[in-house]
């Protein structure tokens, strides 16, 4: 049932809802109004006496309003005159708020125009009142199709977010330069490619093979390092359209989108898939998405914004490295790019390939839940195609006093003048914001808590406390080594590259990090320093690799430390050359810690199902949903004493945090406070309809004094 809409009263409210400050003759007129209706249906008018349309003449509109206690449908009188252009998906213009001058709740509003979707068109609405006219169909373009709009539901339902917000992220912005281009002819569907790298996974050739009979197979695959895996994901993505369907490939950035680009026009050639980047400037970026809502292309590859892409008849979505950062939106309400491709699978009937160098805990769950199925190489083959990593504590740093000055073990050093003879050396050395909290100064463990196993931070005091359940730690002793000394310190990419260039005076060395990404390197011997997922690649491949502090992103305070710190080092390593042409890696890190050994014997797999095991034992996600409530002590207080909970949920917390240093945000010297809150499986629907509901409660009545909130499901960063 549609929610009522707006007359020159109010966007959408009916009498029960009319604030108390219109005058008492309004509300007798309206009660009375309504008393005499034999049925309550509503009376569409449209400006200056214009005919209305004479079928379906009420318009179903999301208007472009993001605040959750607004989110739903309107609904519009549709006049004669753009009854032709008025279809469902149009973007429209609908005037919107309370009549010019018209006081509400205590201050003047004038009801302007804003931007919505017509949504459907119907008989008859459902409040009794005087319905508003569309003032404006912006285009006729269809934009939003049923399937879009479902999927765009189902992400605002599970990110407690609005649907507005969601379809800000889903559909770009217009270009009527773009629109006004016709979109090319489809071309018929490719033949079935053959296996290719397929056939180094035992499961490859069948996945492919059941993609091209319009099957919907979905897989965890797990690459071989090496350049091939972008030719594997060309190679299903032509498998989905000889099927007849379409795919849609996303990745984490723009050099990513490049080497999927190059293997699908190898491939197919040019003119069988669109690029949705942010890189391509707003109207390329918008033609090329309605050439895919068109139907002219049945393909895309882009990043984390082309996860809603419009494609017709979905075959294949294929997610490449779930793990990245960059997979998760930062805007409002902040989707992964997994999930959302999880949700069209499911929605969609298509197929599903998550693929990546390592593997992600989630990705293990899913294998380990049954919903998909893996896709690995044997061991012989792994090890093959991998290089030889070796290990050396860098408590030997300690004991090597020349070689403490370029902060290289004798054993790094030897490798990095080896490999120096053959071609480019890699220096991976962890990224500025790679700062633990606390750290043990013997083994470099990151110092927990004994309750929850949170991190534990310096408090101002100089006590040490837990950063999830605010409890404190006074008496703390590593449970690795027993060592009570804490430490917290980082060198970056610019000094390691200072001190590599007075080590190696004869060799050129190069850097790649934020301020200039480096795409690729010549086959010459070269020092190319570069922080993890800035490491260009290398021709023919680098013929070794440092990657050093290994601790520093070990011990960074965050339940993914490992996996991530494991995730950045098989990135840097798959660009090595093999065992069989002298490719050798050596990490600076404790040879014993898991994440290390997981490295020397590649086997992210075996890491992930341990580290979902241990997530498992202590209810932390995947296994669980977690939400996260941050902002002044008093908001968040509020908040959590008005939200209705589940019966089952845990609530850490609040504990202090820093203030965002945000537009519009409080003050940066304003306290802060976050509260986390766990549920089971089966309780995440529960905790987001409830977290969704108090906020759309607390922002309809204002958010008062105590400041606003910031509510986040599935946080990637809960410390």
């Amino acid at each position: 049932m549609s929610s009522p809409d707006h007359g020159a009263a109010g966007p959408g409210e009916g009498a029960e809802d009319r604030p108390r400050s219109e005058p008492p003759e309004q509300l007798a007129l309206i009660r009375e109004s309504v008393r005499r209706a034999e049925v309550p249906r509503a009376k569409p008018r449209t400006w200056r006496g214009a005919a209305l349309a004479g079928r379906l003449p009420v318009a179903r509109v999301l208007v472009d309003k993001g605040v959750l206690h607004l989110d739903r449908y309107f609904d519009y009188a549709v006049p004669e005159e753009l009854d032709a252009q008025a279809r469902p998906g149009v973007r429209v213009r609908v005037r919107f708020g309370a009549g010019r001058g018209q006081v509400r709740g205590g201050r003047r509003e004038g009801g302007g125009l804003v931007d919505g979707f017509l949504v459907e068109r119907v008989a008859a609405s459902d409040y009794p009142g005087p319905l508003a006219a569309l003032a404006q169909v912006v285009s006729p373009e269809p934009v939003l199709g049923p399937e879009l709009l479902a999927l765009a539901r189902a992400v605002a339902d599970r990110y407690a977010g609005s649907l507005a917000d969601v379809l800000q992220l889903a559909v770009p912005p217009r270009s009527a330069r773009a629109e006004k281009r016709p979109s090319p002819e489809p071309l018929p569907p490719p033949p079935a490619p053959a296996p290719g790298p397929w056939e180094n996974y035992a499961r490859g050739p069948a996945f492919l093979r059941a993609l091209a009979d319009g099957a919907a197979p979905r897989a965890v695959w797990t690459a071989l390092p090496g350049p091939g895996w972008a030719e594997g994901i060309a190679r299903a993505v032509a498998a989905a359209l000889a099927s007849g369907r379409g795919a849609l490939v996303v990745v984490p950035d723009g050099r990513v989108v490049e080497r999927v680009d190059t293997a699908l026009t190898a491939l197919l050639g040019s003119g069988r898939h669109a690029v949705l980047t942010a890189d391509a400037g707003p109207e390329k970026r918008y033609g090329q998405w309605l050439a895919v809502r068109r139907g002219a292309l049945r393909a895309v590859v882009g990043t984390r914004a082309a996860m809603f892409a419009p494609v017709r008849d979905l075959g294949l979505v294929v997610l490449w490295d779930d793990g990245d950062g960059n997979h998760s939106e930062r805007h409002a309400p902040r989707p992964h790019a997994r999930e959302v491709l999880q949700l069209r699978a499911a929605h969609e009937g298509c197929g599903f390939l998550l693929g990546g160098l390592g593997c992600t805990v989630e990705a293990a769950q899913l294998v380990e839940t049954g919903w998909a199925r893996p896709l690995v190489a044997d061991r012989d083959r792994v090890r093959a195609a991998a290089p030889l990593v070796r290990t050396v504590g860098d408590a030997e740093l300690a004991r090597d006093g020349a070689a403490r000055a370029a902060r290289l073990p004798s054993l790094a050093w030897q490798v990095a003048r080896e490999g120096l003879a053959r071609g480019p050396v890699l220096v991976q050395v962890p990224r500025r914001g790679y700062v633990p909290r606390l750290a043990c100064a013997r083994c470099r463990a990151p110092a927990r808590c004994r309750h929850c196993a949170g991190p534990l931070a310096a408090r101002e005091d100089g006590g040490l406390g837990c950063s999830w359940c605010g409890r404190e730690e006074p008496r703390w002793h590593c449970p690795e080594c027993g060592g009570s000394r804490l430490r917290a310190q980082v060198v970056g990419a610019r000094r390691t590259a200072e001190e590599l260039g007075r080590a190696f005076p004869a060799v050129p060395v190069r850097t790649s990090g934020r301020e200039q990404v480096l795409d690729t390197v010549p086959d010459a011997p070269a020092l190319v320093v570069s922080t993890p997922g800035a490491e260009p690649v290398a021709e023919g491949g680098y013929a070794a690799a440092l990657l050093l502090d290994g601790w520093a992103m070990l011990s960074r305070p965050d339940l993914r430390a490992g996996e991530e710190a494991l995730r950045r080092w098989l990135g840097a390593s798959a660009l090595v050359r093999d065992q069989g042409s002298g490719g050798t890696v050596v990490i600076v890190a404790e040879p014993t810690l898991r994440p290390v050994q997981a490295l020397v014997r590649w086997d992210p797999v075996g890491h992930a199902l341990r580290e979902l095991a241990d997530r498992a034992e202590l209810g932390f996600p995947p296994v669980s949903r977690m939400a996260s409530v941050a902002g002044p002590p008093e908001a968040v207080a509020e908040f959590l004493a008005l939200v209705e909970l589940p019966a089952d949920v845990v609530v850490l917390g609040p504990v202090p945090m820093p203030a965002p240093g945000v537009p519009g945000g409080p003050p940066s010297d304003r306290p802060w406070e976050r509260a986390l809150l766990r549920v089971p499986p089966g309780s995440g629907g529960a905790l987001a309809a409830a977290l969704k509901s108090a906020q759309a409660a607390r922002t309809a009545r204002g958010t008062g004094g105590g400041g606003r909130v910031e509510v986040r499901v599935d946080p990637p960063d809960i410390g």
